[in-house]
């Protein structure tokens, strides 16, 4: 959990039930879970005719300032007439969320209330919470350690074990890597420096390794930040590859296996009138399916080039730079096309077919039948990516019957890898990264719900009209239907803020704000409901996107409506009235809502620090003395060991301010609260 001026956030990780009482006539039930914590209340998807189910989803809410909540799950039976069913709830006091997160399964309970209680046994929910504490302070606390980070990326390659960032991943241990990275990353993205960031973690990696066959193989910053940094930018790349054969996957379901001792010869139709198929039949039906699916998603693959993200391939090509530098050796002249491979397929493509769901390729986990097909897949382009290494070795020789396929499919890798890292310069590191959308591609479209800003003598009901939304890097457009000739259209560079609006402004729920400031500087807000809190979660990562390189954002606005002649948030009277809660201007980055937030970003990374500072004393400041046994020890000159130092003394001094930022806002904090409410 952070906590800022907008309150505490809370993860609450659901993840699946069981034994839920049957409600539907077909002895199942359409279930899905509400989470309410504080003010805000986030759902599930719903799983549909099950008493079984598995969501896997992770939901996040914010509370404002104040005492803390107890955390309440309720689950539901979704009805498509008439009111949902209750199923049970489940509810952690706030000592219970500080000082034992729930983490298991849990007896669901009734209402309090005898006359909510549907009755009967209710079944268990199994829940992971997790909550955490941290304060964020102001922007200017962390500039000084911010520049220090920039800085090193920036500086001489000679100076790269001497740099802040060498320090920082020294002192971090291989657990706490996946968040750093995924942290830096934004912060460098943010700045418009990733592939400076990623190109400097790069030659370290490199310069490091002795053996090629190990290059980008262990979980090092390096490998955790080029992982993340795929994942930030190159989401609908991944959709565009690989969404359509996911998606027949799962609509197909059919049944394929090439291991005998998996096989189950009575799951499939029969080949013949005979009986049963043999396991041969089995075997080369299978073959034929999988390589059905193969050929789509290879051609996909190796189609792509204009289609990768340039941020992406500049990121490869500084790669493929560094590691044939290091390798030029002619029994080496693979290693650049793997070090590529590792991270595009083995990192990102194949784990996105195993798992789809955690990639946003498809809205629930598969049944077991797809699981194992989607399994297959995945070994298949793993095979691929390792350029056929280890085709024929180890312990899955049941794979053989397909190696003629792979076989063919490798001899197109390297062109295309040749043809991702054929981009032109460095131009690509000069882009903004704030700019995330091309200004002409649809980024989302759908119908929703919409209400201008109207005189407070019309009723509410009739406000919202259903319009056909179109969403581009240039204009957010409304029409009656698709087919619509007339169009209204506000420009994207008009956006000033995207933020929901709470329940109560129009006793509607999923609804969110879009405010926009005319020419002669006026606000305007358009109001747009959504159908779920998913489809709300996606437009406003969406909209925050295409407008994240826009000017002058607003620091606040109103999440109410003003009607009656007051906002209905702050109950304030003037209309003009300057906005009551923060905005979220920070910049999603995908679908999961990651958001790009600087000083979040550098908070983490103090906090890493501060748990390698006894560390960077004694190895590096306490003595120095020990400068021949530190050259006996890591061979390196007395040159760069006083870098070294330098470079520690300057990064201890920046955590010294920030403990002091620390500690005199938790003094005005005990101060405020001293005063009490009707303190000035």
């Amino acid at each position: 959990m952070l906590e800022d001026g907008r309150g505490r956030c809370l993860r609450c990780h659901v993840l699946q039930a069981r034994d839920l009482a049957p409600r539907d006539i077909s002895g199942t039930s359409d279930p899905f879970a509400r989470v309410f914590w504080g003010s805000q209340s986030l759902e599930t998807s719903t799983i549909k005719k099950t008493r079984f189910p598995h969501w896997d989803e992770v939901l996040e809410l914010r509370e404002m300032p104040g005492a803390p909540s107890p955390l309440r799950v309720e689950l539901w039976d979704w009805d498509m007439v008439g009111k949902n069913d209750f199923l049970g709830m489940v509810e952690f006091s706030p000592k219970t969320l500080q000082q034992k997160p729930p983490n298991g399964w849990f007896r669901l309970l009734p209402f309090p209330r005898a006359e909510d209680d549907s009755g009967g046994s209710l079944g268990a929910l199994r829940l992971k919470v997790r909550l955490t504490e941290d304060r964020v302070l102001p922007s200017p606390c962390y500039q000084p350690l911010v520049e220090l980070l920039m800085e090193s990326v920036l500086g001489p390659a000679e100076e790269d074990t001497a740099s802040p960032l060498a320090l920082l991943e020294e002192v971090t241990l291989g657990d706490c890597r996946q968040d750093l990275a995924t942290k830096l990353v934004k912060l460098f993205l943010g700045r418009g420096l990733a592939a400076r960031f990623l190109d400097c973690l790069t030659r370290r990696e490199v310069a490091r390794t002795v053996d090629p066959n190990t290059l980008f193989r262990s979980n090092s910053l390096a490998s955790k930040s080029m992982e993340q940094f795929m994942k930030l930018v190159g989401m609908p790349y991944l959709h565009e590859v690989l969404k359509p054969v996911i998606s027949r996957v799962f609509e197909e379901k059919k049944y394929m296996e090439l291991d005998p001792s998996k096989m189950d010869l009575g799951r499939t139709r029969r080949i013949s009138f005979k009986g049963t198929p043999s396991e041969e039949q089995m075997r080369e039906t299978s073959l034929g399916l999988l390589t059905g699916y193969l050929g789509p998603i290879v051609d996909a693959i190796m189609g792509s080039v204009g289609r990768c993200p340039p941020a992406m391939r500049l990121a490869f090509k500084q790669l493929h730079r560094r590691v044939e530098e290091h390798f030029p050796q002619p029994e080496h002249q693979d290693v650049k096309y793997l070090a590529i491979s590792g991270f595009l397929f083995l990192r990102f493509f194949a784990p996105a077919i195993l798992t789809p769901k955690l990639f946003d390729l498809w809205d629930q986990h598969a049944d077991p039948q797809t699981s194992r097909s989607l399994l297959l897949l995945a070994k298949a382009v793993q095979s691929i990516g390792n350029l056929g290494q280890q085709l024929g070795q180890g312990k899955e020789l049941w794979m053989a019957p397909l190696h003629p396929f792979l076989l063919q499919s490798i001899s197109r890798v390297r062109d295309f890898l040749d043809g991702l890292v054929d981009v032109d310069g460095d131009e690509g590191a000069a882009v903004p990264a704030r700019v995330l959308v091309p200004p002409s591609a649809i980024v989302r479209e759908g119908y929703l719900l919409k209400r201008k800003e109207e005189p407070a003598g019309l009723a509410t009901r009739f406000a919202f009209k259903k319009r056909y939304v179109w969403l581009s890097g240039e204009t957010l457009s409304f029409s009656k239907s698709p087919e619509w000739q007339t169009r209204h259209s506000i420009p994207v560079s008009h956006i000033r803020a995207v933020e929901r609006v709470d329940e109560g402004a129009f006793q509607l729920p999923h609804v969110m704000q879009v405010v926009t400031q005319d020419g002669a500087g006026a606000l305007h807000t358009t109001y747009l409901q959504c159908k779920n809190v998913n489809e709300l979660n996606q437009w406003l990562s969406a909209l925050r996107k295409a407008s994240a390189p826009n000017p002058d954002k607003l620091a606040a606005c109103h999440p109410g409506a003003f009607r009656s002649a007051r906002w209905t948030c702050c109950l304030q009277a003037e209309r003009s009235a300057a906005g009551c809660s923060r905005t979220h201007s920070a910049v999603t980055l995908g679908d999961w809502s990651d958001p790009l937030d600087p000083d979040a970003e550098a908070q983490t990374v103090y906090r890493q620090l501060l748990l390698g500072r006894d560390q960077l004393r004694l190895k590096l400041l306490e003595d120095s003395n020990m400068d021949t046994t530190l050259e006996a020890d890591t061979g390196a000159c007395p040159e760069v060991l006083a870098r070294q130092r330098a470079a520690a003394a300057r990064l201890l001094e920046v955590l010294a301010d920030l403990d002091r930022a620390h500690e005199e806002f938790q003094q005005q904090e005990r101060g405020k609260a001293a005063l009490g409410p009707l303190g000035p």
